[in-house]
């Protein structure tokens, strides 16, 4: 089966064929550094990473960009809240974002271009709009001419007409200075507000708006056309469908295909602060919370359906990844001298089949678990009657592993862990069976405090080390 991916443009699934055989050119919208990401940009950046993991799987090479948001009007006034310079305000959360990512085991990516450092690539493409009549100058800025475009508002599957004043920008709306309420700023002249946050340029001094910032990277580092383009739901209208509009000048098309995630919702309800429902994963972490468990409630549901975040779904991520590493375990150990079992090569070349059918089916990855798990389900009856030997558990092992590759989540290592702290794990263990269960707590908090989690399982105590 070859894989199949919904491009929004066309609303339908279509073969995937890389412009460049076996390499692959995508570019995916990274954060705006003022403040930490909420689970729901991990949905994002995890899908992503999914898709990135299986089209390596399938044998391409990628080539990503991420770009960094460290100049918009949040991020000025996040700087001048706290009178310390626009680059010393936005690398506090880009560094905290690159430390998230990699918690989650969010695979690098080739380019994290950041916009403050590619505004002679804006001012070019700006200029080149300009020449060619899709962009005008006005009093507070430069903007981009929508009527001058007849296809936009087609990847959105919207009229143009429709369009709201303010609706297409990110620039304060009260400023607007533009001949027609649908046209959005490229360029923002500089004014008393943005203090000492600015560039001159031959188009003016002043700042880039959102939307002009991903056309330049991208077609910098991936060139005029490349092939995917992705993100979530919410960036198809305006960004997505304003960046498609800036590509124009090019004259050639700019993605072949346009792939979105759906919304994080909590509780069924979308996340928001005045709900008290909105998590960063910080929070998650400072609640103990598990990383993998985290990563796997994200990745569990297939892409393009809402996902409903609740405590209890993230508890039964965390007793399914348990399950699974349990498994990995048992494998990796297993110890017999029976002859092999030949239909267990059967049963991996079946797995790996229908996992692979699943995700070429647009990543359905739920799909993909459903058939893991029933792997899974029969080995562990198999292996309970005898019936596994020490090759066919190898066999298995290198079968998890390459799901692995996709998934993210199996691999683990043993914490190595000084004797002070093995010394309390054994006090509270001992507390514990003795029933001094304040004793045991006590000994738990001082752990927790120490970035150590502990855990009772019926396989004794576990211990995770969250720093």
């Amino acid at each position: 089966m070859v894989l199949k991916l919904y491009n929004t443009l066309t609303r339908k699934k279509e073969i995937f064929k890389p412009i460049n055989n076996k390499e692959v050119r995508i570019y995916t919208c990274g954060p705006t550094v003022y403040n930490y990401p909420h689970i729901g940009n991990y949905r994002a950046y995890v899908f992503e990473d999914i898709l990135r993991r299986y089209l390596k799987y399938k044998g391409y090479k990628v080539k990503q960009v991420m770009n960094i948001t460290d100049v918009d009007d949040k991020t000025i006034k996040g700087s001048q809240n706290e009178n310390i310079s626009l680059k010393e305000f936005t690398s506090r959360y880009e560094k905290a974002f690159f430390k998230e990512l990699n918690k989650l085991n969010i695979g690098k990516v080739e380019f994290y271009p950041r916009a403050t450092e590619h505004i002679k690539e804006m001012v070019n493409l700006i200029k080149k709009l300009i020449d060619k009549n899709y962009a005008y100058e006005s009093n507070d800025g430069i903007y981009y001419k929508i009527s001058k475009f007849k296809d936009y508002g087609k990847l959105a599957n919207i009229n143009k007409k429709s369009l709201m004043s303010g609706a297409s920008g990110r620039v304060k709306k009260d400023e607007y200075d533009k001949k027609d309420v649908q046209d959005f700023a490229l360029w923002k002249f500089w004014d008393e507000e943005d203090g000492n946050v600015f560039w001159e340029t031959e188009i003016g001094k002043g700042r880039p708006g959102w939307h002009i910032e991903c056309s330049a990277m991208s077609m910098k580092y991936l060139g005029e056309t490349f092939d995917i383009h992705a993100g979530g739901v919410d960036l198809i209208f305006p960004h997505h469908e304003n960046e498609i509009a800036q590509s124009v000048v090019t004259g050639k098309k700019f993605v072949n295909y346009w792939i979105h995630n759906e919304h994080l919702l909590v509780n069924n309800q979308k996340m928001s602060k005045s709900l008290g429902n909105f998590y960063t994963l910080h929070d998650l972490i400072n609640k103990g919370y598990d990383l993998k468990a985290i990563r796997y409630l994200l990745l569990s549901v297939r892409y393009r359906q809402k996902l409903n975040f609740t405590f209890e779904a993230l508890q039964s991520a965390k007793n399914t990844v348990d399950k699974l590493i349990d498994f990995i375990d048992r494998i990796k150990t297993l110890k017999t001298n029976i002859k092999d079992n030949k239909n267990i090569n059967s049963l991996i070349k079946k797995v790996k089949k229908k996992f692979e059918n699943s995700m070429d089916d647009d990543l359905n990855i739920s799909s993909a678990l459903s058939y893991l798990f029933k792997f899974i389900t029969k080995i562990n009856k198999l292996i309970s009657e005898n019936k596994v030997s020490k090759s066919n558990a190898k066999n298995i092992y290198d079968c998890m592993l390459n799901f692995d590759k996709v998934l993210g989540i199996l691999e683990h290592k043993k914490e190595i862990l000084s004797k002070e702290i093995l010394k309390l794990i054994k006090e509270r263990e001992i507390a514990r069976k003795s029933k001094n269960y304040k004793k045991a707590d006590e000994i738990r908090e001082i752990l927790k405090n120490r970035d150590i989690i502990l855990e009772d399982t019926k396989y004794g105590v576990r211990y995770k080390n969250i720093k």
